[in-house]
């Protein structure tokens, strides 16, 4: 396993081409961006390629309002999220990214099985166009403390959907610090997910900061990955306590353990 910076949450204070340089410069080979969307497509290939970095990760647009937290599950917006899956689409293709998190939306309010039946019907036309690119598609449940209103909660829930299709195109994005907030079982819970799983991403509770591995059974959870079958990368979704490079010493429990390449 390798780990992956989050460039829009780790370097909060350096403008985004400095971002780039400052993850090679701590040695990282992987970054996630959360909306790259600010900029044309090739200006973030740009940078990945002059600093020698791969993208192992985007999401797709969110929106103002009701879709801030995405539009897949949103009724009446499935016009909008097959416009933001197409910008989307179109930065993995300039970046070479292969991995996509699709954002389901903020439900709150709006009728639940509407809402799934929105879902898959936007999932089953997004699963054509990954087969067609080579893309894998990720969903993530996200904790009801910090994201309040989000449509699934629970990694089961991600499963289930990705049991429907079951298409190697369509995997789970499994976050320890949501598990954590959620008060779950770590090791269990990856271990209920480990066929599923097709991204990681780590973070310390409650803080969001840098991961505790001496907490909530992490290091045991983590270290586990390999023998389910997961070699990819974990993605550092956390704000730095200082500076990213001060704080990534919380991983080196995984380095004596030969956890990380």
């Amino acid at each position: 396993m390798q780990l992956a910076a989050n460039l829009s949450w780790m370097y909060p204070d350096l403008d985004w081409a400095r971002r780039f340089e400052a993850a090679a410069r701590d040695g990282f080979a992987a970054v996630e961006i959360l909306l790259p969307y600010d900029e044309p497509a090739d200006w973030y290939a740009q940078r990945l390629r002059a600093n020698g970095l791969e993208l192992a990760l985007l999401n797709t647009p969110v929106s103002p309002g009701t879709g801030k937290l995405g539009l897949a599950a949103i009724p009446g917006a499935e016009d909008e999220f097959r416009r933001c899956l197409a910008r989307a689409r179109s930065v993995a293709q300039a970046t070479g990214c292969r991995r996509i998190h699709v954002m389901a939306g903020y439900v709150a309010g709006l009728d639940r099985s509407a809402c799934s039946a929105v879902l898959l019907s936007n999932l089953g036309l997004a699963l054509e166009l990954a087969a067609r690119d080579d893309l894998v598609l990720t969903l993530e449940a996200l904790n009801r403390t910090d994201m309040p209103g989000y449509f699934y909660h629970l990694p089961a829930q991600a499963i289930e959907i990705a049991r429907h299709f079951d298409s190697p195109h369509l995997r789970v994005q499994f976050d320890f610090f949501h598990c954590d907030r959620e008060s779950l079982d770590l090791q269990e819970e990856v271990r209920a997910a480990a066929p599923w799983i097709g991204h990681v991403q780590i973070a310390g509770a409650p803080g969001r900061h840098e991961p505790d591995l001496s907490q909530s059974g992490l290091l045991e959870a983590v270290a586990a990955l390999p023998g389910l079958g997961y070699d990819s990368w974990i993605g550092c979704e956390y704000r730095p306590l200082t500076t990213a490079a001060k704080g990534l010493s919380w991983c080196e429990p995984l380095r004596r353990r030969g956890m990380l390449r």
